[in-house]
């Protein structure tokens, strides 16, 4: 048995947005209790004048683009005609990139305070497997929800990305198979679980994201794509299916609770209403929305209309950066610029962030801490320059810091002092930009 007590920090547990000056303690990788004057005979982690939070969550990633930043030619394009840009780098990867740059986003994720991510791989170039970023983030140490992607629609066929990138929908389905029975872990505290995740209408057709769903609730795993993310998406189902993308998706079974969709930016009132009602989770994006210029999702309408709502950071090729605390942040500046300054409040970003998340991808066990909840928590240090000045450290969104002191995953240390301890960042960042500067040339 091994302990740990979280000593003397300003406490927000997301159990119904309670705070306490106090501590937490955790056995074998679960809160056993929270509160003031709590011993141990284990090992004891100062956090007096630190703020500790639950880990944040992020609903929708695609670690492999942290390869792919700020690159000439997509920095200043919309959706569409980003992909064009990036599909035929994206084509020369191979295992190693897989690897390497999932280890690169996972590491960033890490040190801005997230324990538990998704991630959406939907190419896979050269012998590229998901088990490739499976086997990343056993390293790094973060609790990991891969999604098995895929794109079967190139240009011949009408669709967006290249005829080299895309499969065949047979072996999709046969290899969604094989990782689910290989790496799917229903159990509490699970440190993986794998979704199905077709990548998008304008990627794939009708019959395989019907079969993704039905073999999804055979497998009893979740759903997941992108829909609804701008005006071009939205034309482009009008015109290829003479319907909106909420109907689309409706039709072919993908709404529920074991499913949740990427962006949403344009869904209207009535497609609001079917999520909030059938259970559909979203994943906000928000500076990825704001770099494509995609627009602003209505998350106050969502969020009033009882639609589960957590956060993403996206894809480090349409966002340039993977720091979940300074995405929640994000999310509150705009619900207030389109909606008034009393929108959202920088707790229910931070809700948002962490509880919210956790729903969307079914995590019970995780988001909140709270007895018989997960350990993964993250203690955030107000002392510095960031917060130097604020009247309330505890809101984090609005003063910092954004980058985490201490970070632990189902107990274990993944981050102290503000440095990766479970791999040898400068070493991977090294090979990163190697693989950058390859892939350049």
């Amino acid at each position: 048995m091994s302990e740990i007590l979280i000593r003397g920090g300003h406490v927000l547990t997301m159990d119904q947005r309670a705070e306490f000056e106090g501590d937490v303690l955790i056995r074998d990788g679960v809160i056993v209790a929270v509160g003031p004057g709590l011993t141990t005979q284990g090992r004891v982690v100062q956090a007096r004048g630190r703020v500790v939070t639950p880990g944040l969550v992020n609903t929708h990633h695609h670690l492999y683009q942290s390869l792919t930043r700020a690159v000439p030619g997509g920095q200043d394009a919309l959706l569409f005609g980003w992909l064009k840009t990036l599909y035929p780098i994206w084509a020369k990867f191979g295992p190693e990139e897989i690897f390497t740059s999932t280890q690169v986003g996972l590491a960033e994720l890490a040190l801005s305070g997230c324990t538990l991510t998704s991630d959406h791989l939907y190419l896979y170039p050269n012998g590229s497997r998901l088990d490739d970023s499976i086997a990343a983030a056993a390293e790094v140490g973060l609790r990991f929800h891969p999604t098995r992607g895929a794109m079967s629609i190139g240009e011949s066929d009408g669709g967006l990305p290249p005829d080299s990138l895309v499969e065949r929908e047979p072996a999709i389905l046969e290899d969604m198979i094989r990782l689910v029975d290989a790496h799917h872990d229903p159990r509490p505290g699970a440190m993986v679980r794998v979704g199905l995740a077709p990548c998008s209408p304008f990627s794939v057709s009708r019959d395989l994201m019907r079969e993704a769903a039905i073999l999804a609730r055979d497998k009893k795993v979740m759903l997941h794509t992108h829909l609804a993310e701008n005006d071009e998406d939205i034309a482009y189902s009008l015109a290829k299916f003479g319907c909106r993308p909420g109907q689309y998706v409706e039709d072919l079974g993908w709404t529920g609770d074991d499913v949740w969709h990427a962006h949403c930016v344009k869904l209207n009132s009535s497609e609001i209403a079917m999520f909030a009602g059938s259970g559909t989770g979203i994943a906000h994006c928000p500076c990825s929305n704001c770099r494509l210029g995609s627009g602003i999702a209505p998350i106050r309408q969502m969020r009033d209309a009882g639609v589960k709502v957590g956060l993403g950071v996206d894809g480090s090729a349409s966002n340039d950066m993977g720091n979940l605390i300074a995405e929640a942040r994000q999310a509150m500046l705009l619900q207030r610029v389109s909606r008034g300054a009393d929108a959202m409040s920088a707790r229910e970003a931070l809700e948002i962030a962490t509880l919210g998340g956790a729903r969307v991808l079914g995590r019970d066990d995780c988001g909140m801490i709270a007895p018989g909840k997960r350990a993964d928590i993250a203690i955030w240090d107000t002392s510095g320059i960031e917060s130097a000045g604020s009247w309330d450290p505890a809101a984090l969104v609005l003063a910092g810091p954004t980058r985490v002191h201490d970070l632990f995953v189902e107990g274990r240390q993944v981050v102290g002092s503000g440095q990766m301890l479970t791999i040898d960042l400068p070493r991977v960042i090294e090979r990163q930009n190697h693989l950058a500067r390859r892939l350049a040339a």
